[in-house]
Formats: C-alpha cells, sequence, structure tokens
C-alpha cells in the first residue's frame, strides 16, 4: 500500500466512509484502527494459498515443461496457512532484535513443526494432501529437507512484505 489507499465508497448515505490506508499515512485528527485478527488471517490464508499454487505450478513445470502452470492446492491450506503466518507475526515480534539467519532458522524450523503436525492430523483423517515419501530426506512422507530454501525464502517474505504491510493497514473512519 506503499503511496496510497484503497476507498471503499459509501452503499448507503448515512454510513461513514471507510479508507484503509498505510498506518503512516493516517490524516491528521482521523481515527484509525488496525485491521481485525479475522482479517489477518484471510489475507494470511490467501496469501498462502496462492504461493503455494505458483510453487507447485513452476515445481511441476520443471519436471514437465507444461505451460499450462496448473498448480495445485487443497482448502485445508486455507487454514493452515493462515494460522501458520498469524502465529509467525507473533514470533516476528519477539525475533526483530535477531539478526536474520537467526529469525530464518526459527521461522523454517517452526514451519516444519506446523507442516508435520498438520499432515500428522491430516494423515489420522485420512485426509493429508501431500506426501513426500519419494524425497530423499523425508520424514514419515509428511515434511523433506529438500523444501528447507523455499520455506525459508517464503519466511523471509511473510516477514519483509506479508506480516509487515498487513500490518500497517488502518481502517479510518
Amino acid at each position: 500500500m506503499t503511496g496510497g489507499k484503497l476507498t471503499v465508497r459509501k452503499q448507503r448515505r448515512n454510513e461513514p466512509e471507510i479508507v484503509a490506508v498505510a498506518a503512516d499515512q493516517c490524516p491528521n485528527g482521523r481515527d484509525a484502527s488496525p485491521v481485525s485478527s479475522l482479517v489477518r488471517l484471510y489475507v494470511y490464508a490467501l496469501h498462502g494459498c496462492l504461493c503455494e499454487v505458483a510453487f507447485t505450478a513452476v515445481l511441476d513445470w520443471s519436471s514437465t515443461q507444461d505451460r499450462r502452470l496448473t498448480g495445485h492446492s487443497s482448502l485445508w491450506a486455507l487454514p493452515m496457512y493462515a494460522t501458520a503466518i498469524y502465529l509467525m507475526e507473533v514470533l516476528r515480534g519477539r525475533l526483530l532484535g535477531h539478526a536474520l539467519p537467526v529469525r530464518l532458522m526459527v521461522y523454517t524450523s517452526f514451519i516444519y513443526m506446523w507442516e508435520f503436525t498438520w499432515g500428522a492430523g491430516l494423515r489420522l483423517l485420512g485426509a493429508c494432501p501431500w506426501d513426500y515419501s519419494g524425497y530423499r530426506f523425508n520424514l514419515i512422507g509428511l515434511v523433506t529437507l529438500e523444501y528447507a530454501l523455499p520455506w525459508a525464502v517464503a519466511a523471509f517474505i511473510a516477514e519483509q512484505h506479508v506480516i509487515k504491510n498487513t500490518l500497517r493497514i488502518r481502517l479510518l473512519n
């Protein structure tokens, strides 16, 4: 939202206009409140699913050269990514004084723990949409070390862009 604002126009005459702006762009004298946890969970869910679809499209393309770039995901990914990035938001608040490599190691470890936990739970339900058994460095097919670098990059993007900018959004009444 750098340099701009999103305006949602009035639907009725007596309803206030709602404007979303970055925290550092609030006009003087206007009440501004951060977006709710529910809105942040929604943003995080959509971001996570979009990244997963893009990642799987590129991964599939690298082996098939299929130019349709048909990535895939599961509806289970929505709550999984929403809650993971929401918890990373809390971690970010506690880790900002540490060096970037330390933060990325903590985030990546958290992501592995989160993926393993969700995968184990979904497997119990017969609903786990991924299986890394074909990868050399996997742990019971639920996580694989081959994805350490992509997960670290995802954590960097989440910390530096997604969480940071989502927390800057303010609603003016």
